[in-house]
């Protein structure tokens, strides 16, 4: 019971959020969930738990548990993107979209927070480089359509079209054939685009990264693979990180744990 409250009171708060970081890291939901798994199991050792407990004191539960997955994952010797190595993004991902600092972010990695900056800048570097892509944005509100028009124009890849209803979404996709798509969950008609990317998913094998103000109806329970999450109000930073790895984690299998 005391293993349970432990998970339930210190770390279940961040764990959707742990389980975004590992989707997005991993390549998919189930290989990023297969390693949260391990790391939850893992407090089940009382050497372990314990250990983790002094860490939440030292510097607090969210960190003291990213820390945790991070070794275990790191001890699995997980493959990346040839292009884009895993400590790149690791850093990239743990301050641009996590919210962690680079001296935070330091800590987790056990690196120096200076190899932590030069790893940021190089992970950019390399996104910078990626495929460039035809992008469709489904998205009912007009300032923030054209605000993800110019970040992925400055990025390099063709906005190839934008939608504002389920209806349009489907239509342009079949006209512009994308291979990213960017969507909203809530839509003008009322409609959702939730719906609207299982529907274009049944067509197109396509990365879909979700811009939303609701990011509990992704957190939480299942959604459509291969999808990854922006939440409203979104930094630029973020969205570029999210961008690139959502294209180069089509360059490589995600590693399966069973």
């Amino acid at each position: 019971m005391a293993d349970n409250s432990l998970i339930r009171n210190a770390f279940a708060p961040y764990l959707p959020h742990l389980r975004r970081y590992a989707r997005a890291l991993l390549g998919s939901q189930r290989s990023g969930d297969a390693y949260v798994r391990l790391a939850l199991e893992t407090l089940l050792d009382p050497t372990a738990r314990q250990a983790t407990q002094e860490k939440a004191t030292e510097v607090g539960a969210k960190q003291a548990l990213y820390q945790l997955f991070t070794g275990i994952s790191n001890a699995a010797a997980i493959a990346g993107p040839d292009d884009l190595p895993r400590g790149m993004m690791q850093a990239l991902l743990l301050v641009e979209v996590e919210g962690f600092t680079l001296a935070d972010t330091a800590q987790i990695l056990e690196i120096a927070e200076i190899d932590v900056a030069i790893a940021i800048e190089q992970a950019k570097a390399a996104i910078a480089l990626t495929i460039r892509s035809r992008v469709l944005i489904i998205e009912d509100e007009p300032l923030i359509s054209m605000h993800l028009e110019q970040i992925v124009e400055d990025m390099g890849h063709t906005v190839a079209a934008t939608a504002m209803t389920h209806a349009d979404a489907l239509a342009r996709a079949h006209e512009v054939l994308p291979e990213l798509v960017l969507a909203d969950i809530q839509l003008a008609d009322g409609s959702s685009g939730l719906a609207a990317t299982r529907d274009i998913l049944e067509s197109f094998d396509v990365p879909v990264i979700f811009i939303t103000a609701y990011p509990e109806r992704l957190l939480t329970g299942e959604r459509p693979e291969p999808t990854f999450l922006v939440t409203k109000p979104f930094k630029v930073e973020t969205v570029i990180a999210t961008i690139g790895q959502a294209l180069l984690a089509r360059t490589y299998l995600p590693v399966e744990v069973n």
